[in-house]
C-alpha cells in the first residue's frame, strides 16, 4: 500500500485553478457561476447539486499517513458563484488512552492507508463505490434525509406556512485498526454546512488475560468476574482553511459572559499568531475572509463549534491533549496531531505553535468521547458517533433555500 498516496495524487493533479473572485463588495453576489474545468480527474471527483440549487465539488485521495484526505471543497449557493471552502481536510490522529493509565494507543502512528477496508455493495447502499489502486475504498451515498431544513408557520395566514426537508451528501470510508473499525465520515448539507465525524464500531478489546479492575471499566459477560476496560477515542482533525483562496484568511474566537446575569456580552479575540484554546460552553471560532463579502456587505466566514466533545485531558506527556483547538500557520510537513514524523517539523501539535504570525490558517480540531462498555456492545459493537461542525457565517445574505 506504499504507493496510495503517490497513486492518489497523480490522479488528483489540479488541471486548472479556482476562478479568479470577483471585487470583493461582489464577490459572492447573486451572478451565474463560470463554468471551470475540473478541479480533479473523475474517479476522483464528488459533485452533487441539491433541489434547492446549492452545489458542492471536492476532490477525494486516500493518502499512506492521513487516510481519507479531501481536497478543494467548493460550495456554491443557489444563484451564487462558487466559494471554496476547504484546500484540504482529513484526520489527523486517533488517541485511545485507557482508563487504568495502559495502554495509550495513537492509531496514525504507522499511517491509516494501509488499514483501509475494501467496501462491499451492502456497506454503500445505493451509492457508488469508488476505486483507488483497484480497492473501492470510497463511498458516495446518495441524497441523505437531515431532517427539517426549516418550519415557518402560518401566524394567521396559511399562505406564510411553509418547510423544507433538508438533504445532504456523505462520502466516507472504513479503517481496521485493532479490534476497532472505524469510519471517517463526511455530511456536506445543502445550506452549506459540513460535518466531519467518525463512527467506531467493530469489537470490544476484551481482557487479553489482564484483570480489569472495577474501578477502571464495567461488567460485562455473566456476573461480574469480567471487566471490559474503560477507554477515550480522542478523535484530532486537520481542516486547512482557503476561503477563496489562501490570502486574507484569519481566525477568531467568540466568547459570552454574563453567565447568571440578565445581560450577556459578546467579546471577539483575533489569533493572529500560533494559539492553542480549550472549549467553554458558550465559545466558537470562526475563519473569515474580510475582503470576501455577501450581498449585505458581511465578511464571509466559516464557524467552527465543536461543543459535543468530552474535552479529554492527558498527562504532561501528552501535551497534544491538553487543548481542544489549535490555529497554526500552514506548513506542509505538519500532518498529523501526535507522532508527526515528517522532519523539519516537530512530532505534535502543541509543538507547532511557535508565535507564528497567521496569514495560511490551519486549524486542528479534537473531539474526544469516553467510552464506558456495556452489555449491548457485544458483538458486533453498534457505532458510536463523535464529530463537530462547520456552518456558514454571512457566506449569503439571507436563507440559501
Amino acid at each position: 500500500m506504499r504507493s496510495i498516496r503517490a497513486a492518489a495524487m497523480a490522479a488528483c493533479l489540479l488541471l486548472a485553478l479556482l476562478p479568479a473572485v470577483a471585487p470583493a463588495a461582489s464577490a459572492l453576489s447573486s451572478e451565474a457561476a463560470p463554468e471551470a474545468a475540473a478541479p480533479c480527474s473523475k474517479p476522483y471527483l464528488v459533485e452533487r447539486e441539491f433541489k434547492n440549487g446549492a452545489r458542492w465539488s471536492l476532490c477525494w485521495e486516500m493518502r499512506e499517513i492521513e487516510g481519507l484526505t479531501l481536497t478543494k471543497v467548493v460550495y456554491t449557493p443557489r444563484g451564487h458563484k462558487p466559494v471554496s471552502v476547504l484546500r484540504s481536510g482529513h484526520l489527523a490522529q486517533i488517541h485511545v488512552p485507557y482508563d487504568s493509565g495502559e495502554p495509550r494507543f495513537q492509531d496514525m502512528a504507522g499511517g491509516l492507508g494501509s488499514s483501509v477496508v475494501p467496501l462491499q455493495t451492502q456497506d454503500c447502499p445505493e451509492g457508488e463505490r469508488r476505486v483507488q489502486d483497484d480497492i473501492p475504498m470510497f463511498c458516495v451515498l446518495p441524497d441523505q434525509a437531515r431532517g427539517l431544513a426549516y418550519l415557518r408557520p402560518s401566524l394567521g395566514e396559511e399562505s406564510l406556512r411553509a418547510s423544507v426537508q433538508g438533504k445532504e451528501l456523505v462520502v466516507f470510508s472504513a479503517f481496521e485498526i485493532g479490534w476497532y473499525t472505524y469510519l471517517v465520515e463526511w455530511r456536506f448539507a445543502d445550506d452549506g454546512s459540513i460535518t466531519p465525524r467518525v463512527g467506531a464500531t467493530g469489537s470490544l478489546r476484551g481482557s487479553d488475560g489482564i484483570v480489569v479492575s472495577p474501578k477502571h471499566g464495567w461488567p460485562i459477560g455473566v456476573g461480574s468476574s469480567d471487566f471490559e476496560e474503560s477507554h477515550s477515542h480522542n478523535i484530532f482533525w486537520r481542516l486547512d482553511f482557503d476561503i477563496q483562496g489562501p490570502k486574507d484568511d484569519a481566525v477568531e474566537q467568540f466568547d459570552f459572559t454574563g453567565s447568571g446575569t440578565a445581560k450577556r456580552v459578546m467579546k471577539t479575540t483575533a489569533l493572529a499568531k500560533e494559539a492553542s484554546a480549550k472549549n467553554d460552553r458558550t465559545r466558537w471560532w470562526r475563519v473569515v475572509d474580510k475582503t470576501v463579502k455577501n450581498a449585505d456587505d458581511h465578511p464571509a466566514s466559516w464557524e467552527i463549534n465543536n461543543s459535543d466533545s468530552a474535552e479529554y485531558r492527558g498527562p504532561a506527556s501528552e501535551k497534544f491533549s491538553q487543548a481542544d483547538v489549535y490555529v497554526t500557520q500552514y506548513r506542509k510537513c505538519e500532518r498529523l496531531a501526535s507522532e508527526n514524523a515528517e522532519p523539519p517539523c516537530k512530532g505534535a501539535v502543541n509543538q507547532y505553535v511557535n508565535g507564528q504570525t497567521i496569514t495560511d490558517p490551519v486549524v486542528w480540531v479534537s473531539v474526544d468521547f469516553h467510552h464506558v462498555a456495556r452489555d449491548e456492545d457485544q458483538d458486533p459493537m453498534p457505532t458510536h458517533w463523535q464529530g463537530f461542525h462547520v456552518a456558514p457565517r454571512d457566506i449569503t445574505a439571507k436563507n440559501p433555500h
